[in-house]
């Protein structure tokens, strides 16, 4: 019988060697776009969602190099001292290189850069944790899908997942159907798992995936100009990270 892929030992040493590579390899990428590019930008992320991170990359592929990375590396890439940065004024923006943050350079003017991003944003579904922005009722009758067009009920074979997840669903006709109103939300307080699936399931989106810029790095004089307005952090629902660190950085 042969052995199972899931039993073969790996050798800790070849990890080893390749992360430290990997690490590396990261770096200097960072220190090779801060020598080409007039600007570095120090964003945060808002409801962190891979894929829109991947639609920012790409509007902005043919003009900027995004980095979404480890914080620490991106940080110590640049240099956090006076001694240490890279470039001359640089470890003023790599000092604030904390939590869910990434850099992107470019030449695009400022004002561009800081109009673009703050007309750009994603709807997209709640998770667990998060704080409801409005209250939902679901209206006795079928239970409908809002994200069709137009609406339609749900089959009857997703009865079953519907009532687990706490709606009180008879089948009338095949069609999950509610006999009374039922709130399954309410604005201003943090969403369980079940109620966060069933909005997802109804297509009730509740967040904004945004990207709001914290500072920039000026390489002309060295300058680290910080951009005034409300952080995005508190929207934040918990770390999304890239499958592999190569996807947080675009080519």
């Amino acid at each position: 019988m042969p052995k199972s892929k899931r039993s073969q030992l790996v050798s800790l040493t070849k990890v080893d060697k390749k992360t430290r590579e990997h690490k590396t390899e990261m770096m200097d990428k960072v220190k090779e776009n801060s020598d080409k590019w007039k600007y570095c930008w120090l964003f945060e992320v808002g409801s962190m969602r891979n894929a829109h991170l991947k639609t920012v990359r790409n509007l902005w592929k043919d003009s900027a190099r995004i980095f979404f990375s480890r914080a620490a590396l991106m940080a110590k890439a640049l240099g956090t001292t006076p001694e240490e940065e890279h470039r001359m004024g640089i470890h003023k923006l790599a000092q604030q290189i904390q939590g869910q943050v990434g850099l992107l350079f470019t030449d695009t003017e400022p004002q561009e850069v800081i109009e673009w991003f703050a007309d750009f944003s994603q709807p997209d579904f709640a998770r667990a944790g998060n704080v409801a922005t409005r209250t939902v009722i679901l209206p006795a009758g079928p239970v409908m899908r809002v994200h069709s067009d137009p609406p339609e009920p749900f089959p009857h074979n997703e009865d079953p997942q519907l009532r687990k997840l706490g709606l009180a669903t008879t089948m009338n006709r095949g069609v999950p159907t509610l006999t009374n109103p039922h709130k399954l939300c309410d604005k201003g307080k943090v969403l369980t798992a079940e109620q966060a699936q069933l909005l997802k399931l109804i297509g009730e989106k509740m967040v904004t995936f945004r990207v709001g810029l914290i500072a920039r790095w000026e390489a002309g004089s060295g300058e680290v100009i910080q951009i005034d307005g409300p952080r995005l952090s508190a929207q934040s629902d918990g770390v999304e990270a890239a499958d592999e660190e190569d996807e947080a950085m675009s080519d």
